[in-house]
């Protein structure tokens, strides 16, 4: 897979998730996406973007357009490097919160998106990436 990108956007406040959703929607447009897979991705990115800012004390995400073969689609990468994720099968798992949300955010996200892949550990931070391909 090869995959392009621009710089990184700072993940601080809610301003900056909502410049999130709309720099991956240009993206997904630009790459042919179905509109209802432009409204997953946009939807995942949103959660993320959030999780960022909220759980991780702010971040940063990259985007951009990846190919494979015959396939195009988007990437969108979350960083940052607050706590981590301590149990991360639990903080995927439908109904699990550390707020006051319902807990289907994280592992709605990954239901959005085809490929969806964590790297965490408690006091090191967490990256999140995720791709839909069209």
């Amino acid at each position: 897979m090869s995959a392009t990108a621009e710089g990184a956007l700072p993940l601080r406040s809610d301003e900056d998730v909502v410049r999130a959703r709309h720099r991956v929607r240009e993206l997904a447009v630009e790459a042919g996406l179905r509109l209802i897979d432009q409204t997953k991705i946009v939807t995942a990115v949103s959660e993320l973007a959030r999780n960022t800012v909220v759980h991780g004390g702010g971040g940063a995400m990259t985007a951009g357009i990846a190919t494979d073969g015959t396939r195009t689609g988007v990437w969108a990468e979350f960083s940052d490097e607050g706590p981590g994720i301590a149990d991360l099968q639990q903080a995927l798992s439908e109904g699990f919160t550390t707020g006051q949300g319902l807990g289907l955010g994280f592992g709605g996200a990954k239901r959005l998106v085809h490929e969806f892949d964590v790297r965490t550990a408690p006091g090191e931070g967490t990256t999140v990436r995720v791709t839909t391909w069209r």
